[in-house]
């Protein structure tokens, strides 16, 4: 795995998991803003997908096993997408909340990934 690609989605992930965090804090739902980043986080999700997947294609392979990566880079690239549509469904705060826990979860996914592949 590239190691900066999988630093920048956790970054990304955590910074929009604090925006939305904020958001619910002042009692807002997920606005149009709020969608842009998961855009953009889920865009890096699916560069590390790609990046992924074409190391494997490419005969690398994960220290802990191939199965478990592929299971945690497909987690990895659904956790913000469908936290976004959960936060649809629930035009509170809690649908912020909702986009918060999900961009957490695709942090510690990150850290996971990593640690996966033996870096």
């Amino acid at each position: 795995m590239l190691v900066a690609l999988t630093v920048a989605v956790a970054v990304t992930a955590l910074a929009l998991a604090a925006w939305c965090g904020f958001a619910a804090y002042r009692d807002q739902p997920t606005k149009d803003w709020h969608f842009i980043g998961m855009a953009v986080v889920s865009v890096l999700a699916l560069a590390q997908l790609v990046v992924g997947v074409v190391r494997l294609a490419g005969g690398e392979r994960p220290d802990q096993g191939m199965t478990i990566f592929i299971a945690y880079l497909i987690g990895a690239f659904a956790a913000v997408p469908a936290a976004g549509f959960l936060s649809l469904t629930e035009r509170t705060r809690w649908g912020s909340v909702t986009v918060a826990a999900g961009a957490v979860v695709l942090a510690v996914l990150e850290v996971r990934l990593y640690d996966i592949w033996g870096s």
